[in-house]
């Protein structure tokens, strides 16, 4: 399987790999941000083994057919400023889950709806291994506005709410659903 490389104006999505391990853990950079991480259930990272462990998983799971996640780059420098992707799909169900974070220092600039057009895009087309999707999920936690203003803005609709459905940090819960469907995709 070749790995899907996807551009925009102003950004490249890439593989992630071990040259980002330090970009990953870094302290203000993705998750080692704990504001990055608030809604995420992921704690913010505390050992470089651990960004080593997360680029793992997030190759494992291409590599397994089960998802994919890119490196969210600057076209003009390269530099590693988020991640994106479909953390599983279904190609019998031709559905996904996305997910997708920035270093805090890009929010409020555009990217994050750069890099998701590109990845939805892809997805709808049939571009990527798992085929032409039908519907795309986000899960959102409450009060994570600026996520569910992005996922909105996309075009996805919010579906409801299920009662305590994640539990991570030790505690339960509630994750918003929002979806896209291809037909309504650029209506």
């Amino acid at each position: 399987m070749i790995f899907p490389l996807l551009s925009s104006q102003r950004l490249t999505l890439t593989p992630i790999n071990e040259d980002d391990r330090d970009a990953i853990f870094a302290i203000f950079a993705i998750f080692s941000d704990q504001g990055v991480t608030k809604y995420y259930d992921l704690d913010p990272l505390t050992q470089i083994s651990q960004a080593d462990k997360l680029i793992a998983l997030f190759n494992t799971r291409y590599k397994n057919g089960e998802g994919i996640r890119w490196a969210i780059r600057l076209k003009n420098s390269d530099e590693l400023i988020g991640t994106c992707g479909f953390n599983s799909w279904s190609i019998a169900m031709k559905h996904a889950f996305i997910g997708y974070d920035l270093k805090s220092h890009y929010w409020g600039k555009g990217y994050a709806l750069e890099a998701i057009s590109i990845i939805i895009k892809a997805a709808f087309d049939g571009l990527l291994s798992c085929g032409a999707l039908n519907r795309i999920q986000a899960d959102t936690v409450p009060g994570n506005n600026a996520s569910e203003a992005l996922l909105l803005k996309l075009g996805f609709n919010e579906e409801g709410t299920r009662r305590q459905s994640g539990f991570w940090k030790g505690q339960f819960h509630d994750l918003k659903c929002f979806a896209l469907l291809s037909a309504e995709h650029n209506l």
